[in-house]
């Protein structure tokens, strides 16, 4: 953090120079209640803002102590090891053909390559341990009993005789887009995930009772559910850039709605291309 007599204070790291003559790179700056469009270099430093900064871990300490900076907390950070960073690329391609010619089922294929991905040295056992997301985990374990429910208990059906109710003077285009709009809408209550586990077995329901192939009407289902960009918690992805970007809560419907009526434009000729549902 910047200091009140840092030599930072009204400076750019262009200006002043950091790399050539302190030997440090400045790689991210942040201001609270602050959202920044010039570039990192042109940024004019204040007291109080929050620097990330990669130096030789012996010079940093004097260097911190020069400069008028307050370390706050020391960051492991990886700028990439070229040899080691193909291996996730070459280990995730060769699973996905694996897959896509039915040589091995998904959960195999998958697990086998984040096995390899360790085994590899690519990954270290403590960081894949942090990378899961266990309380994504808890949440789907949860409710798998929930959709098992809905569909055993006749909810799926009820639900879906409501919708084809609407559904049955709508071409297959409309109702195929009907499904979809119901997994968008649902997806930012239960997050993506969740909203296949409950939506699918309506979806299902939905399409045998107009007499159409199920196959189109969950992969809506699954396009419905991946593509929510209405609000910060209906995608862990959306979820990520909202603090680093500066977005605030209303900023993501903003653009976020146009982008799905353009994902229902173009994803539901596409998918009765590929899933003709008669």
């Amino acid at each position: 953090m910047i200091g009140p007599k840092s030599v930072l204070i009204g400076q750019t790291a262009k200006r002043l120079a950091l790399h050539d003559r302190f030997n440090i790179n400045l790689l991210a700056v942040s201001r609270s209640s602050e959202r920044f469009t010039e570039r990192l270099r042109d940024i004019v430093l204040r007291p109080g803002d929050v620097l990330v900064l990669k130096g030789d871990l012996v010079l940093l300490p004097a260097r911190l102590m020069e400069l008028g900076l307050l370390p706050l907390v020391g960051r492991e950070i990886r700028l990439g090891n070229p040899r080691k960073s193909l291996i996730p690329v070459v280990v995730l391609a060769g699973a996905m053909l694996l897959t896509a010619f039915g040589l091995l089922p998904v959960p195999t294929a998958f697990f086998t390559a984040a096995i390899l991905t360790v085994l590899l040295g690519s990954l270290s056992l403590r960081e894949a341990y942090e990378a899961v997301d266990w309380p994504i985990l808890i949440m789907l374990g949860a409710l798998i009993p929930v959709s098992e429910s809905i569909r055993a208990t006749g909810g799926a059906d009820l639900i879906a005789g409501g919708l084809a109710q609407f559904a049955t003077t709508l071409p297959p285009y409309g109702a195929l887009a009907m499904i979809m709009v119901v997994a968008m809408a649902a997806t930012p209550f239960l997050n993506n995930a969740a909203t296949v586990l409950v939506v699918a077995p309506i979806a299902v329901t939905f399409a045998e009772r107009l007499g159409y192939n199920p196959d189109a009407f969950l992969m809506a289902v699954a396009v419905g559910a991946a593509c929510d960009f209405l609000t910060p918690v209906g995608h862990q992805c959306n979820t990520l850039v909202l603090g680093p970007g500066g977005y605030r809560f209303g900023d993501y419907w903003k653009l976020g709605l146009p982008l799905s009526f353009i994902v229902i434009l173009l994803g539901v000729p596409l998918i009765l291309l590929f899933w003709p549902p008669v």
